[in-house]
């Protein structure tokens, strides 16, 4: 069977090895957590505790502050010491809940009730996961309440699942799939109950047989879910990209997924979906990859949301004496750490430690005009002539180009001889575009 796929991408090291067999292991909270209060798109939560107030273990500590917002919840019981700004994983200093674990770990009422997807409506459905703060868990942190209930809900006719994973060296989604896919499906059927309509397609790379076998398997007697095998290919799980390689429909930045029928979630947002259906969960786990050539021992670990990412390392054997760079996300598309003293949040995928640095080791040289980057990009953009312009401060080029249909997957950076920073010119571009037209 052919494997369905995008036009261009790249096929950089996966280094999944180092992790892939890694089963899931549980780590505790640790004595202070620290709950950001923006931890997805969209406007940050609203605190609704005070200094001084004992909360439970899966209680709401910060409202949504908007209809694209999502609420945050506590992964102890404990006292809330503070609410204050913190350095977040961005480098940003953001207001965050400080908590101090009582190591009670009491819950709320009904935390882990078992609950009947045959009791709930679609509005049932969708209402409970905007409630459990559910956000896109595959790094965008758009949250999902919003995206299960479009406004053309009765037009969506697919629901993509995906379980790519196309960042080298993450497998937390694939030690999901094979380890708690029977969970994952059942996320699944809750979503496609509040779409009536639409069918389910897991995509999955090729890379990941025992993943494509198991949910081949598991969906077998499934006449509304079914498991697609994808080449492997980054960036195979970039949203247009995936939508593209399922269906054959395109997406542009103007438009949603769900204008083209479709909704994409990740494998562990129907995870979430599934803790929050059946069993009265909200959001406050998370499952990371911690690994690299810098780890001592690399592994899977599903970690309470607030722990500190240098409190997980240390749990998971720590870093080797020669690490010099830290990344949390993929090494594509995820972002260099100057403190591990910063939280993990619902958009944390992993921690990843590296005993050199590529990006700083190799010196910057003038374009060369090789096409590289055009032959590379998965959007079908000329990356030369569009940093010419963010250079050359012309926005306006930059715009006619196509400037602002740039996914920032980092494929004309990581084929380019000349090592300049495409993908950074490319985002500080967007930024100020959006700024221009703010103005006017």
């Amino acid at each position: 069977m052919k494997l369905k796929s995008f036009r261009k991408g790249v096929h950089p090291y996966e280094g999944k090895e180092l992790s892939m067999d890694c089963a899931i292991q549980c780590i505790d909270a640790e004595d202070v957590m620290v709950y950001p209060l923006s931890q997805h798109i969209g406007a940050p939560a609203k605190a609704v505790v005070a200094v001084g107030d004992r909360v439970l273990k899966g209680q709401l500590i910060a409202e949504a502050g908007g209809f694209i917002s999502a609420p945050v919840f506590s992964s102890v019981s404990g006292t809330v010491k503070a609410i204050e700004n913190r350095l977040v994983v961005n480098g940003n200093n953001d207001e965050c809940i400080i908590i101090e674990n009582d190591r009670e770990n009491e819950t709320v009422s009904d935390f882990g009730k078992d609950r009947s997807l045959d009791s709930l409506s679609a509005e049932d459905i969708v209402d409970i996961i905007k409630k459990a703060g559910i956000v896109g868990l595959g790094g965008a942190g758009f949250p999902t309440g919003v995206k299960v209930s479009p406004k053309n809900a009765n037009n969506i006719d697919t629901v993509i699942i995906n379980g790519s994973e196309c960042e080298p060296y993450l497998t937390s989604d694939y030690r999901l799939m094979l380890e708690r896919n029977e969970e994952i499906i059942k996320g699944i059927k809750a979503v496609l109950k509040a779409l009536p309509n639409a069918k389910a397609v897991i995509g999955i790379e090729n890379n990941k047989p025992e993943a494509i076998k198991i949910l081949d398997e598991k969906t077998s007697g499934e006449d509304k879910i079914s498991v697609c095998p994808l080449k492997t290919k980054y960036p195979q799980g970039g949203e247009r990209q995936l939508i593209y390689a399922i269906t054959g429909r395109k997406i542009n930045s103007k438009m949603l997924p769900a204008d083209k029928g479709c909704i994409v979630l990740n494998t562990a947002s129907c995870y979430a979906i599934y803790e929050a259906v059946y069993k009265n969960m909200p959001l406050i786990h998370k499952v990371m990859t911690i690994t690299g050539e810098a780890v001592h021992s690399p592994c899977n670990v599903d970690v309470p949301l607030g722990v500190s990412h240098s409190y997980v390392l240390e749990k998971c054997g720590g870093a080797k004496d020669d690490v010099v760079k830290f990344i949390s996300g993929g090494p594509m598309m995820g972002m260099a750490m100057s403190s591990l003293d910063v939280p993990v949040v619902k958009t944390s995928s992993s921690i990843l430690a590296f005993s050199k640095d590529d990006v700083a080791a190799l010196p910057q040289s003038a374009c060369i005009h090789c096409g590289r980057c055009v032959k590379a990009c998965p959007q079908i953009l000329v990356p030369q002539m569009m940093a010419k312009a963010v250079r050359g401060q012309n926005m306006n080029r930059f715009d006619e180009l196509g400037g602002m249909e740039c996914i920032e997957c980092g494929c004309c950076t990581y084929v380019c001889p000349a090592k300049i920073p495409l993908t950074q010119m490319f985002k500080l571009g967007k930024a100020e575009l959006r700024s221009m037209r703010a103005k006017n």
